[in-house]
C-alpha cells in the first residue's frame, strides 16, 4: 500500500507522515530529503548549480540511501549520515536548484519510486499525488493559512544562540510557495483524488485521528492496523 501525502513547507505533512508510518508500521519516504541530499552533495563538490547536465551526472555517482524505519529513518550519502547535516540553511537556500532542474526530478523519481516497491509505504512531499505515485491506495493534501506554517517553522528553527525572526521565515516559506507552486516540473497542486485538509487550527492529535478516519477501512484489510 502506498499512501501519498503532499503539502507546502509548514502544513505538518513530514511530522504526520513520521507518525502515520510508526503507527502503522509502514516504511516512511521523506523525498524532500533526498532534494536536500544531493544539495549537500552538490555543495561539498562545488558543482555548479545552474548546470543541469552537472547535476545529473552527480546523482548518477551517488548513492542516497535511507536507513533505520518510520520516525527513526536516517538518509545517508556515500555511507555518510547527512541526516542532521541537510537541514542547514546552506541547503535550505539551494535546494531549488536540484528540485526545479527536470532531468534530475526524472532521476529522483525513479529512486522514489523504487524505495515504493519493497513495501507499505507513507510517501511526503510536493508531487507525491500527482506524480511520483499518481496511483496511490490513499492521497492526501495538507494545507494551512501561511501564517500558522510561518508561526510552526519559526518555532521548529529556533536556535540557542541567536533569534530567527518570525518576518524572515514567513518571507521564505512566501519565495518557496511560489517557487514550488509555478515551477515548469512538476509544481504543487492538490491531485483531483487527494483528500484536502486544513490543518490551521487542528492539532497533530487531530490531523492524525482525521486521516485514520479515512485509512481505518483500508489498512485493516492489511493486518497491520494498531490501535
Amino acid at each position: 500500500m502506498i499512501i501519498a501525502i503532499d503539502g507546502p513547507a509548514g502544513s505538518g505533512k513530514s511530522t504526520i507522515a513520521r507518525m502515520l508510518a510508526r503507527r502503522l508500521g509502514f516504511n516512511y519516504l521523506d523525498t524532500g530529503a533526498m532534494y536536500r541530499a544531493l544539495t549537500w552533495k552538490a555543495l561539498q563538490d562545488g558543482a555548479d548549480l545552474t548546470d543541469a547536465n552537472a547535476l545529473c551526472q552527480l546523482m548518477d555517482q551517488t548513492a542516497i540511501e535511507f536507513r533505520g524505519k518510520n520516525d527513526g529513518m536516517q538518509i545517508w550519502v556515500d555511507g555518510v549520515n547527512v541526516t542532521e547535516k541537510i537541514r542547514a540553511p546552506s541547503v535550505t537556500n539551494n535546494v531549488h536548484y536540484i528540485s526545479n532542474a527536470s532531468s534530475v526530478r526524472h532521476r529522483m523519481v525513479k529512486l522514489q519510486q523504487m524505495f515504493a516497491s519493497g513495501g507499505n509505504v507513507i510517501a511526503e512531499g510536493r508531487d507525491m499525488g500527482t506524480v511520483v505515485f499518481p496511483h496511490a491506495d490513499k492521497k492526501f493534501f495538507l494545507d494551512a493559512e501561511i501564517e500558522e506554517r510561518a508561526r510552526r517553522r519559526h518555532d521548529e528553527m529556533r536556535l540557542p544562540d541567536g533569534e530567527i525572526s518570525y518576518a524572515d521565515v514567513m518571507k521564505d516559506i512566501e519565495i518557496r510557495d511560489k517557487r514550488d507552486t509555478t515551477r515548469d516540473n512538476s509544481p504543487l497542486r492538490k491531485s483531483d483524488d487527494a483528500i484536502y485538509l486544513n490543518t490551521t487550527k487542528m492539532s497533530i492529535e487531530e490531523v492524525v485521528a482525521r486521516i485514520f478516519e479515512e485509512l481505518e477501512p483500508v489498512v485493516k484489510k492489511l493486518d497491520v492496523y494498531k490501535e
